[in-house]
């Protein structure tokens, strides 16, 4: 083939408008994820995009909202205890999932402040 798969470079997850104030709170402050600056010319679309590790998560605005119940971006985390503790300690409900603790994976999911299911996970190589 002439052409070869990198990565990903970014995910992207939906929110309804006037979402900025509450990602800028999870992903920022909670999470602790470094806000990138849009591209001027897509900063009227409404949303913000956020640096997590070496990839981005961009959250955008999207019309008649419904959140990803199923679908759902799997976060590799150092420290998943710590995470969870701290989602816990901003009262954020967190899912535990032990159905791939026999593969030495640690992991469970969360609904962001939009509905969007969001995953978690560590293996025992980190």
């Amino acid at each position: 083939m002439p052409f070869t798969f990198v990565g990903i470079d970014h995910v992207q997850l939906a929110a309804p408008a006037g979402c900025e104030k509450a990602a800028r709170s999870f992903f920022g402050g909670v999470l602790g994820w470094i806000e990138i600056r849009k591209p001027e010319r897509l900063i009227d679309r409404g949303g913000v995009w956020f640096q997590c590790g070496k990839h981005q998560v961009h959250i955008g605005v999207q019309k008649n909202f419904i959140p990803a119940e199923k679908a759902h971006p799997a976060f590799q985390v150092k420290h998943i205890a710590a995470l969870r503790e701290n989602l816990i300690q901003h009262q954020i409900t967190v899912i535990d999932d032990d159905n791939r603790e026999d593969e030495g994976l640690t992991r469970f999911f969360l609904n962001d402040p939009f509905g969007n299911r969001i995953e978690f996970i560590e293996s025992g190589e980190c």
